[in-house]
């Protein structure tokens, strides 16, 4: 009787199975460079920039859908079938955007943990150091399944950035009020728009998922659920960068208005005197450290698929290290190239924004491969059609375009 109550059907077992890359993507979306620049939005501007939170939940759905539709039906990853659809030289035109976004995401994400460890009084390059080389074994001993299900474990600590916000009791006419206030025209209010659009829409989101539901071994079968945990992942992202933009602007942004935040323990110990000493610094500390551990290895392991799908080595985590030495060396090199420059002291604030400000310039390039694939590489019956394909468009070219624009009017104009 035991045996047979705690069987599981092999419906469910597939649902369970197909569950995990768009949650973990998710995940890494909300990285530590999103949660400082959602905390810059809250401390500059209050809950103006809230609405644009909720906004992107649907377009985030709607590019990541797109994405994992072109890995299971096609069984290709992202820079592979540019290459196959537009040829080499657009593929590596692609990867190197991709690159470009990963090595600042993995500098932010290692920050972030440096940031943590200067709140606690810790050795930067010591704790930078044991974190990578933890990294380092997990992922070179390590199935997919088994990394997936780590790296999850970690970012479900971003959930304690909702506790934060609910014990910050933001005033909801306060809230209703101020999201009446958005001051287009103004150019530093606009660069966090282009950050915190560039924070949710990253280069490397697209090329992780595609190759991850293709290491996972999903099939086109699986398109249901996996839409699912896409849909899932993008409503819990984005409640996670609402409750650190509803935290900061109930604490700092309410006590100073418009003042800049200039590192981690800043953001912290602003927020651990809200919550109280001891259990405000873990709180903070552990939604902190599940977001910066989760997305730096989502990064590194989408920064040696991306190459190895162009390149075409090896490329997978079912593999030995032996078997595939580029993508595990590639991933390996990624990893402790951050650290060496994190190790070397930088301004994680400024340089957190700014990493998701070019995330928004890069997307008309990203975006425009995504649905152009969309239109061309897909077969018929998975293919973009009806309405449906020109609400894609014009998503894709409002998002980029506005995402562009906002970057250059904010960055000319001195933010």
């Amino acid at each position: 009787m035991a045996t047979a109550a705690l069987s599981i059907s092999p419906r469910r077992r597939m649902i369970l199975a197909a569950l995990g890359p768009g949650i973990l993507v998710m995940l890494a979306d909300t990285d530590a460079g999103s949660i400082i620049t959602a905390a810059q939005s809250g401390a500059q501007w209050g809950y103006k920039l809230l609405a644009l939170q909720l906004l992107l939940i649907p377009i985030l759905y709607m590019v990541q859908e797109l994405t994992l539709r072109l890995g299971l039906v096609t069984g290709r990853g992202h820079g592979e079938l540019i290459r196959d659809t537009f040829g080499r030289g657009w593929a590596w035109f692609s990867v190197s955007t991709l690159m470009l976004a990963c090595v600042g995401a993995i500098v932010t994400q290692l920050s972030g943990l440096a940031g943590v460890a200067t709140l606690f009084g810790l050795s930067v390059p010591w704790t930078i150091a044991v974190i990578v080389g933890l990294i380092l074994a997990m992922v070179w001993t390590g199935s997919y399944r088994s990394v997936e299900r780590i790296a999850i474990f970690f970012g479900l600590f971003e959930l304690a950035f909702v506790a934060v916000a609910w014990k910050a009791h933001p005033h909801l006419d306060e809230i209703a009020t101020q999201l009446r206030q958005a001051p287009l025209a103004d150019p530093k209010y606009l660069y966090l728009v282009a950050a915190n659009l560039g924070a949710v829409i990253m280069p490397w989101m697209i090329f992780y998922q595609q190759s991850a539901v293709l290491d996972k071994g999903l099939t086109p079968a699986d398109l249901k659920v996996a839409r699912w945990d896409t849909a899932i992942g993008a409503v819990v992202t984005q409640v996670v960068m609402a409750a650190v933009l509803i935290a900061v602007a109930a604490t700092i942004g309410h006590a100073n208005p418009n003042t800049p935040l200039n590192d981690v323990p800043q953001i912290g110990n602003a927020l651990v005197s809200f919550l109280g000493g001891p259990v405000g610094r873990v709180v903070f500390a552990a939604g902190m450290t599940g977001a910066a551990l989760v997305a730096t290895i989502v990064v590194c392991l989408t920064a040696a698929w991306g190459i190895g799908e162009v390149a075409g080595y090896k490329r997978s985590l079912e593999h030995h290290p032996l078997e595939a030495p580029w993508f595990y060396g590639i991933f390996s090199l990624c990893l402790i190239a951050g650290g060496v420059v994190v190790a070397s002291g930088v301004n994680l604030v400024d340089l957190s924004v700014a990493v998701e400000v070019m995330n928004a310039l890069l997307l008309p390039i990203v975006l425009g491969f995504l649905y152009l694939l969309a239109l061309k590489a897909l077969p018929e019956p998975y293919r973009l059609r009806g309405a449906y394909r020109w609400v894609v468009g014009v998503v894709v070219v409002v998002t980029a375009g506005f995402g562009f624009y906002a970057g250059i009017a904010g960055a000319m104009n001195g933010s």
